[in-house]
């Protein structure tokens, strides 16, 4: 019986062939839209995880503010200065923290021969680079014995290195920080940058070493990565641990300042899963201007073959069988439309490339341009819409076509 439907399918659709060609075009053109509108969203996703993990998921960053709230006795606007200990108060409140740093930055001289350039520099642990995702170019990061010996040694950023070395081979060369010779032992790969951030100019130093251009007894701010999903319980750990050594309320966000990492992934997700909803939306209703073609096409075609249905059904057609011959029709027209429409997005995709995103405002960060992905997930999601769009398109003909009276149809000229 399949069998059957679609060889009247095809002939059918062999008696029309330009007719039929421009409503596949449409179907085609329709369901290539939404393929490509998903894709657009699935890329859109992909480069702002890309951003994000450039900079790593799960971490938080910790900084010292001042108290908007009056607690335990003290009056508000009173300054939150962290020491190092406060770097064993948080590994001790939460244990699924799994590296953590103190931070210590100065912007100071630094010269190379006769260049002489104003820098930031860091003194960090050696965990540091792990927890910020800075890629090692050259040379070799800092380690345990740099910061036990208090190595003068230095690993600079990409932008650090061609201002003060101009292309030069910089590994074991010496550079004066602030008067203070330091060895560079290695160079870190470009990072994504936006505006004016100085991720790629920076110097990192031992943090031990960092004495000899600032008091480290205070300290600037902390960075930690951890285990796990739940970064909220994770911020409530530290909260809780600074607001009861430095006597200040936990929900005073003003006494110290979380920047969250995970948590800012995650609200982009909301918004990316909404622009996902809204441009299947937008190509549904684009495929539904080409399933309204097609509704059009089969209502002319079965006014063309009345003559032809009022004679199926005087030989003993049943309603039934008239119903599967012209949605059996649309369906055929649907699905050829659509395997050219797919195979139009896949060439669409390639042929497009990457496409401007965040390269547009930052360095270094083609690999969070926009690529339009179809992945297999694409491709059902929109088969279930092509089908749902031609059942809807091609049931009302094949309806009129099953309601015919055959005596008034045999009379049709």
């Amino acid at each position: 019986m399949v069998r059957d439907l679609l060889t009247q399918a095809y002939g059918a659709m062999r008696h029309n062939r330009r007719r039929t060609a421009l409503t596949m075009l449409g179907m085609a053109w329709g369901i290539a839209t939404v393929v490509l509108l998903l894709a657009y969203g699935a890329g859109f996703g992909r480069a702002i995880e890309v951003i994000f993990a450039n900079w790593g998921t799960r971490i938080i960053g910790v900084f010292p503010g001042r108290t908007s709230q009056q607690a335990g006795g003290q009056k508000a606007g009173t300054q939150i200065k962290f020491t190092i200990d406060d770097i064993d108060r948080i590994v001790a409140a939460a244990p699924l923290v799994n590296h953590i740093t103190p931070l210590v930055e100065k912007q100071s001289n630094v010269q190379q021969d006769v260049r002489t350039y104003t820098l930031p520099i860091q003194g960090v642990y050696a965990n540091m680079f792990q927890i910020l995702a800075l890629h090692l170019g050259e040379g070799r990061l800092l380690n345990e014995d740099d910061e036990a010996s208090r190595g003068r040694v230095a690993v600079i950023s990409s932008d650090a290195k061609l201002k003060l070395f101009s292309g030069e081979y910089a590994l074991g060369q010496h550079i004066r920080i602030d008067g203070i010779s330091y060895r560079v032992i290695g160079v870190l790969s470009p990072h994504m940058q936006e505006g004016d951030d100085s991720v790629n100019k920076t110097i990192y130093i031992p943090f031990s070493t960092m004495s000899d251009f600032k008091d480290t007894h205070y300290l600037d701010g902390i960075w930690l990565s951890y285990e796990g999903n739940d970064s909220e319980l994770i911020e409530r750990q530290v909260r809780g641990a600074l607001a009861q050594q430095y006597n200040f309320k936990p929900d005073d966000k003003r006494a110290v300042f979380l920047y969250n990492m995970m948590k800012q992934l995650k609200q982009f997700q909301i918004i990316i899963a909404g622009l996902q909803v809204l441009l299947a939306f937008i190509g549904t209703l684009t495929l539904g201007i080409g399933g309204v073609g097609l509704m059009n096409i089969m209502l002319v075609s079965v006014t063309q073959r009345t003559r032809e249905i009022g004679v199926e059904k005087a030989l003993g057609g049943r309603r039934r069988d008239i119903l599967l011959q012209f949605l059996a029709e649309a369906m055929a027209i649907t699905f050829v439309g659509g395997i050219a429409g797919i195979v139009l997005a896949y060439a669409v995709s390639i042929g497009v490339g990457r496409l401007t995103f965040y390269s547009a405002v930052a360095k270094n960060a083609e690999a969070a341009d926009i690529r339009l992905i179809i992945n297999p997930t694409i491709v059902i999601v929109a088969t279930v819409i092509l089908t749902f769009v031609g059942l809807i398109s091609g049931m009302l003909p094949a309806i009129k076509a099953s309601r015919l009276d055959p005596i008034e149809a045999l009379r049709y000229e």
